[in-house]
């Protein structure tokens, strides 16, 4: 019989390509993930695991084991979401993963409304950057997360995790209006492309988030289809800061329209023809467990009491 335990290990170490990744991940030492493993290849019969130079890679055998590992593992979430809604009331922890503008912008107004609708669960919040939270929800480090993915950068396919759609956004351009070397900008007009708004910063500084963040493969990928390489001048993943920077004539930069609600003086935004998406994820086949459509419910809730510039807003 295959010990489900040892299947959870066997995928972690497709996704992650190393023994290492998957001990820290899981907090096991790296001999205990490699003796678990093991034993996981004399429960099957055959090799599952080859020595390719310093790393361990799969056999066919164990790529096709790890398909049947995610179906035997959604099955588990659908039981456990079962059992879950079979109980009185929902309560207990739940960990949250967000990024960083969707914590003001989403995250208060949602457990604000948690809290109102089920006051006996126990949301736990942590910051997470979009491209660690498919490792994060399989680690079990997470139970739901908000997550998003840009034009350029569409999110990396994982069969362990789905996705519902919450809210698509437009990005602006981020520049000063007060410098000599400043061109004109304003609202994008129909026809408008990137190489057109892009193309007369493109020999300014720029601002982007952090190597290794969606944000920063957003913002170089954009530039390079607008025809040039951005000279990146400051890296900096709070989009508060990012305006800061723009309105005193550091570069330009890129901000979804979620973090544009309390621009700076002296900035100019122009709407971009590039939109962001955001989404909630959550384990696959866990949709249905009461807490997590809890959340996925005071989300869009939350959402829809957004300010935008691109939606009519309610004053007073």
């Amino acid at each position: 019989m295959i010990d489900v335990r040892r299947l959870r290990l066997l995928r972690e170490l497709d996704r992650r390509g190393t023994v290492t990744a998957v001990a820290e991940a899981l907090a096991f030492t790296a001999s205990a993930v490699s003796q678990q493993l093991g034993v996981l290849e004399r429960e099957a019969g055959v090799p599952l695991l080859e020595r390719s130079g310093r790393r361990v890679v799969l056999t066919p055998a164990g790529r096709a084991l790890v398909a049947h590992a995610d179906a035997v593992l959604e099955r588990l979430e659908l039981a456990v979401s079962e059992l879950a809604g079979a109980r009185e009331g929902i309560g207990g922890p739940l960990r949250i993963g967000t990024f960083p503008s969707g914590g003001p912008a989403i995250v208060p107004a949602a457990l604000a409304e948690l809290a109102r609708r089920h006051p006996a669960l126990e949301p736990m919040v942590q910051e997470i950057d979009s491209a660690r939270v498919s490792d994060g929800l399989r680690a079990g480090e997470l139970d739901v997360a908000l997550v998003h993915d840009y034009d350029f950068v569409p999110a990396s396919p994982d069969t362990a995790v789905d996705q519902v759609p919450l809210l698509e956004e437009p990005v602006y351009l981020a520049t000063g209006g007060a410098t000599d070397s400043a061109p004109a900008t304003g609202p994008a007009a129909r026809g408008d492309t990137l190489a057109e708004l892009l193309g007369p910063w493109a020999a300014s500084p720029w601002i982007t988030a952090r190597s290794g963040t969606t944000g920063h493969a957003m913002a170089v990928r954009a530039c390079q289809a607008a025809g040039f390489q951005p000279r990146i001048r400051h890296q900096v993943n709070d989009f508060r800061t990012v305006l800061a920077l723009a309105a005193i004539g550091q570069g330009a930069g890129f901000v979804p329209e979620m973090a544009t609600a309390h621009a700076p003086e002296g900035v100019v935004l122009t709407r971009l023809p590039l939109f962001r998406r955001s989404k909630v994820a959550f384990r696959a086949g866990g949709g249905t467990h009461p807490a997590i459509a809890a959340f996925v419910a005071a989300a869009r809730t939350a959402v829809g009491g957004l300010c935008l510039r691109s939606h009519a807003c309610k004053s007073g």
